[in-house]
């Protein structure tokens, strides 16, 4: 684990590579949020995050978050950004204060009943594959309405935009077809539900550059922040 110090520099560095990728696309830098995501590092990388004041972390595992969030007392919201396994969808509620992998209409009525026992009103983001890359999770584009309905119907979720995680690819415009695709989506969806769907959650440590140019609004870095993960 790197030293407070370092994270502090990088943390500087990140931010200011964020503000230019928005200045170049003629947005407003305060409009791009960053989001250390902690997967795989111990709690001081939380601990971290909001002693700078970051205002969430990403966590990829429902139990790893879990037993970290015991060990970080400082307020800073925790974000489940990994898929979501439907036996732990009640614990995933327990321990996040928000949800950005709801990939089906099943997880989403899971959700909602878990979040109705604990009575909360759980935010969420729905995962649309929208680089149609077999090896990622999210709903299929096509599938998207169906689950926007599905969510917006259940009394116990509040969704507040969409999610999706470009494929893995050395070829930089797939990354960009991938979030100007999620970025069209989500126009069509917010004109079509007559529902604003403010959050594009879109970009990490080797991409966040094209997202912020597509729109994204809060970019997931955990490498560029906090190196190389233990595996």
């Amino acid at each position: 684990m790197i030293a407070f110090e370092e994270f502090s520099r990088r943390v500087a560095a990140v931010r200011a590579q964020i503000d230019a990728a928005a200045r170049a696309a003629g947005r407003d830098p305060a409009c791009v949020q960053l989001q250390p995501v902690t997967k795989n590092h111990p709690a001081d990388a939380a601990i971290f995050a909001a002693r700078l004041g970051l205002a969430s972390i990403g966590e990829n595992r429902v139990q790893e978050a879990a037993e970290k969030r015991l060990q970080c007392p400082h307020p800073i919201r925790w974000e489940l950004i990994g898929h979501l396994q439907s036996n732990k969808a009640k614990l995933a509620v327990e321990t996040f204060d928000r949800i950005q992998s709801v990939d089906s209409i099943k997880l989403a009525g899971l959700l909602n009943r878990a979040a109705e026992s604990l009575g909360k009103v759980l935010p969420v983001l729905l995962q649309i594959n929208a680089g149609q890359d077999p090896a990622k999770f999210g709903a299929e584009p096509a599938d998207a309405p169906a689950l926007l309905e599905a969510a917006l119907a259940t009394p116990h979720l509040r969704v507040e935009g969409l999610m999706t995680i470009a494929p893995l690819s050395e070829d930089p415009a797939v990354a960009v077809r991938t979030f100007q695709n999620l970025r069209a989506i989500r126009d069509d969806l917010s004109g079509r539900f007559g529902t604003p769907l403010p959050e594009l959650s879109m970009g990490m440590s080797g991409d966040f550059a094209a997202a912020i140019a597509a729109g994204s609004t809060l970019v997931r870095i955990g490498t560029a922040l906090y190196g190389a993960r233990e595996v």
